[in-house]
């Protein structure tokens, strides 16, 4: 039987990895797989441009109507039943509107079916089952599938977080907890944004291990003063809300998402989304939170990532899929750009910008460095902290095109040298992220201060619930207002990231700015 190699699906062997034997046959996996949307590619992104564009002709879709208009068909579905099927796998799960089907099998099962050959690795990061190649399909599905996520269960991403290297001593939360530090109401006033607190709306988070500890955000919210939101949990591909009892690890994520989205938006629903740190457990739970017809979220907050040369393009596309997704339905994407500045933390001379901030569909945040007195903002520079390794994740994406809205933009380098920029820039905007000036929060039964491009994407989802919760439909995907009003924004023009320089407009360090929340509530 002919088979084709699934476009995108290669997989090289992780770097300083090494096999160490074949995946015992028996071992039980779940895999991915993302079929052919009904409708076409075009459409959608037409539909998703005007949005984009403010033409108030166009409505965003309800998740019902999108689920007919652009989900899986029943023939597809029908077609990969009967390929699992001769293949011994069984179907878990399936979603029209996240067009995925999860098949259940042996290592062995899915070997054959999917002409693969699972091998176990040793890294020094830890072990992990993975492949090297392209996945085959069967000639019936070659136009069928778009993706087959999880065979490979290497940790596929990294939070976005720096803790500050003095834990705050303070026994309550207050502006001197630290020199330098905010809490995010503080940070909230400082960025002017409206009044409001996000009442009405959901705000989904998505995290890729740790968990949180009730008692501390009842603990956190008391201290601040501010009314303890409605937090709760959703699990994906089985996993769940389990702290490890270590700050500084994806705990101290967790709770920094839900601390800071929670006092800027205290009025909003906080739903969490627990995947597995994979490929497949990361798309799983960004297109439950997208298309969720319960808690129905109008902004989704993700704080995980890793550079697009350890992505697949099949996983990129996919991803991306499910940002226009989110585009059309109404749904904002905000994403931490990244903590190790224009290298992305990747050895080597060249730039990398972090995925899923690449995405074009998604905003990118990146980081500032912020000092304020008498309430106002005094300074605002690029994060870039060499003594602590950390700086505001930016540059060129070598992976999507130029989007429309960032057409005619220069890119600025450290060395002076100024070009067009020929990809999609990464940041959109930015906000404090320097630990050394960073969010008063509290972990695990600690109150400690933190920072990285991790807290701006839930500071600026706050802001995103703040404004949907006053106006008749939420913002969703607005870049294209974004890049044509930039006085919305507070323009950072002193710092580098590394290889990027700041500059006046947008730049490769902290994209258009720091946002004046009031104004940007205006345009909408």
């Amino acid at each position: 039987m002919t088979k084709f190699a699934l476009i995108g699906s290669e997989r090289a062997l992780l770097a300083g990895a090494h096999a160490v034997g074949k995946t015992d046959p028996s071992e039980r996996l779940e895999v991915s797989v993302l079929l052919r949307r009904r409708g076409t590619t075009a459409d959608l992104k037409t539909h998703v441009a005007r949005l984009a564009s403010g033409d108030k002709s166009i409505k965003h879709l309800e998740r019902e109507d999108f689920e007919r208009q652009f989900g899986a068909h029943s023939d597809d579905i029908a077609a990969l039943k009967s390929f699992a099927d001769a293949h011994g796998l069984v179907i878990t799960q399936q979603s029209k509107a996240r067009r995925t089907v999860v098949l259940s099998g042996s290592v062995a099962q899915f070997n054959a079916a999917f002409e693969v050959d699972l091998q176990n690795f040793e890294h020094p990061d830890g072990s992990y089952r993975g492949r090297v190649g392209a996945v085959q399909l069967p000639a019936e599905l070659k136009d069928v599938v778009e993706g087959v996520l999880g065979l490979d269960n290497r940790p596929q991403a990294k939070p976005h977080f720096r803790v500050h290297p003095e834990p705050s001593t303070a026994q309550g939360l207050s502006p001197h907890a630290a020199a330098a530090s905010f809490t995010p109401l503080q940070l909230a006033s400082l960025y002017n944004f409206p009044a409001g607190s996000g009442a009405g709306q959901c705000i989904a988070i998505i995290e890729l291990g740790g968990g949180y500890r009730t008692s501390d955000l009842k603990t956190y919210f008391s201290q601040l003063g501010v009314a303890m939101p409605s937090v709760s949990t959703v699990s994906v591909d089985h996993a769940l809300n389990s702290p490890t009892g270590s700050a500084n690890g994806p705990d101290g994520e967790v709770m920094l998402d839900i601390e800071v989205a929670g006092a800027v938006a205290p009025g909003a629903k906080i739903v969490v989304y627990f995947a597995p740190n994979t490929d497949a457990g990361f798309l799983n739970a960004i297109t439950t939170a997208v298309h969720d017809t319960v808690n129905r979220p109008s902004v989704v907050s993700i704080s995980w990532g890793g550079p697009e040369s350890s992505w697949t393009a099949q996983s990129m596309t996919a991803y991306d899929q499910a940002f226009q997704a989110a585009a059309a339905l109404g749904v904002s994407i905000c994403a931490a750009s990244g903590d190790n500045g224009s290298s992305d933390g990747v050895s080597g001379r060249k730039d990398h910008v972090d995925f899923p901030a690449a995405s074009p569909h998604v905003l990118a945040c990146g980081g500032t460095n912020l000092h304020a007195a008498n309430g106002t903002i005094s300074s605002e520079t690029v994060w870039n902290n060499a003594g602590q390794g950390g700086a505001s994740g930016g540059g060129v994406s070598s992976f999507f095109a130029l989007p429309p809205w960032q057409e005619g933009l220069k890119v600025k380098k450290t060395s002076g040298t100024v070009s067009a920029l020929k990809k999609r820039g990464v940041p959109d905007v930015s906000g404090d992220a320097d630990p050394q000036t960073g969010y008063q929060v509290r972990v695990d039964g600690t109150n400690m201060v933190i920072g990285g491009t991790s807290a701006v994407a839930p500071l600026w989802a706050g802001l995103i619930a703040r404004i949907n919760a006053t106006k008749s439909k939420p913002m969703g995907f607005f870049h294209t207002q974004l890049y044509a009003h930039v006085t919305v924004f507070k323009d950072v023009t002193q710092g580098n990231n590394g290889d990027f320089a700041a500059t006046a407009g947008w730049d490769a360090c902290t994209g258009l700015g720091s946002p004046d929340g009031t104004k940007l509530a205006a345009l909408f």
